[in-house]
């Protein structure tokens, strides 16, 4: 009998069919590329890091990084997505996410900064972050500026947390069928919710 696929390998499929910007984003603005998942899984993907260590990785499930700044005073924005098919599962990942004085660091590996935007597009992605005027020679780590962290959630799970829980600032959480949805990002739901999950949201006017 085939065993039945993983709840985390069905989320990053579905994640592969979403766009590079993230769907209701505020702000079109700026240079928005999907990192995890991408097409083909290459081996070489950008992950989360803490200064000094390159062991202690973080892997999210989906990671979209909005490049911005100078060549002298580069950073990163970044939006992760998290499946997490337990209660315990959900307790690990939002200890990783958790505020804390120690700056995070995103890395791009080079191989994912030469590679192909995507399948229907050959422009190497280096070329779309604005404060590389060349082709990069070694990958890269860039301080994280603004962290924010969608949780997908069982449906009991989603439901006891809504009732009993505070999120921090910085999360957000989705039932689990919104993240293995065909066209999820599409759902007017979902497009608004991810439309509050940045820091232009706390502003009246938006910049």
């Amino acid at each position: 009998m085939r065993r039945p696929r993983r709840l985390d390998n069905v989320v990053r499929d579905r994640l592969k069919t979403w766009p590079q910007h993230p769907p209701g984003t505020i702000g079109a603005q700026g240079a928005w590329l999907r990192g995890r998942p991408c097409d083909g899984e290459p081996v070489a993907q950008p992950y989360l890091k803490i200064p000094g260590s390159d062991r202690m990785r973080t892997i999210p499930d989906g990671l979209w990084l909005h490049f911005g700044g100078t060549p002298a005073d580069p950073y990163a924005d970044i939006l992760c997505i998290e499946a997490c098919s337990t209660f315990q599962n959900l307790l690990d990942k939002r200890s990783r996410f958790a505020p804390s004085t120690v700056s995070l660091l995103a890395h791009c590996p080079l191989p994912w900064l030469l590679a192909p935007l995507q399948a229907n597009d050959p422009t190497p992605r280096w070329r779309i972050i604005p404060f590389l005027k060349a082709e990069p020679v070694a990958g890269f780590s860039l301080p994280v500026r603004d962290l924010r962290v969608l949780y997908g959630l069982q449906r009991d799970h989603y439901d006891g947390f809504a009732r009993h829980q505070v999120p921090h600032p910085h999360e957000y959480f989705c039932p689990m069928d919104a993240l293995t949805a065909h066209e999820g990002h599409a759902n007017p739901a979902m497009r608004s919710l991810l439309g509050r999950a940045c820091a232009a949201s706390a502003f009246m006017v938006p910049p």
